[in-house]
């Protein structure tokens, strides 16, 4: 019986001396993990005075992750909240629902001016693809475009 009492406390004093002190790190897989080796760039123009500046940059991570970068001085009208980013085959945003939208492939809604980033669907090829547009859904209109070269 008195095997019993010691061997909870040794079980007791083994999982509290077992705590982990080193920092935890913890990996956000909507970042980039390293580096961003820029492969393409371009600069917004800014379509129906909606004030987009800065510029966008699509590259890979250090784990070979594709990713959209919008730099630290990008800025939109961002009070619709309804901006959303697509890649895109030209300047101009082609819906085709009907055929499965290929000239376009969403990124999700910006909502924050400054840097961003937005990664890319695995299994997605991004070769096709020769812009960056801003759609405003809720007006139907573009809110700016960067061709990245």
């Amino acid at each position: 019986m008195k095997k019993l009492p010691l061997l909870l406390y040794i079980v007791f004093f083994g999982l509290v001396s077992c705590s982990d002190d080193a920092e935890q790190i913890i990996v956000d897989p909507n970042v980039p993990q390293g580096a961003l080796n820029v492969q393409r760039s371009g600069n917004f123009v800014d379509q129906n005075n909606a004030g987009s500046t800065g510029q966008a940059a699509l590259g890979t991570d250090s784990q070979g992750t594709e990713f959209l970068q919008f730099d630290s001085s990008f800025n939109t009208a961002l009070a619709t909240g309804t901006v959303t980013v697509f890649l895109s085959t030209s300047d101009t945003f082609m819906a085709d629902p009907m055929n499965g939208n290929p000239n376009l492939l969403p990124l999700g809604p910006v909502r924050n001016s400054g840097e961003n980033f937005f990664r890319i669907p695995a299994g997605s090829s991004t070769a096709q693809f020769t812009h960056v547009i801003l759609w405003c859904g809720s007006v139907g209109v573009p809110f700016g475009n960067a061709n990245l070269q």
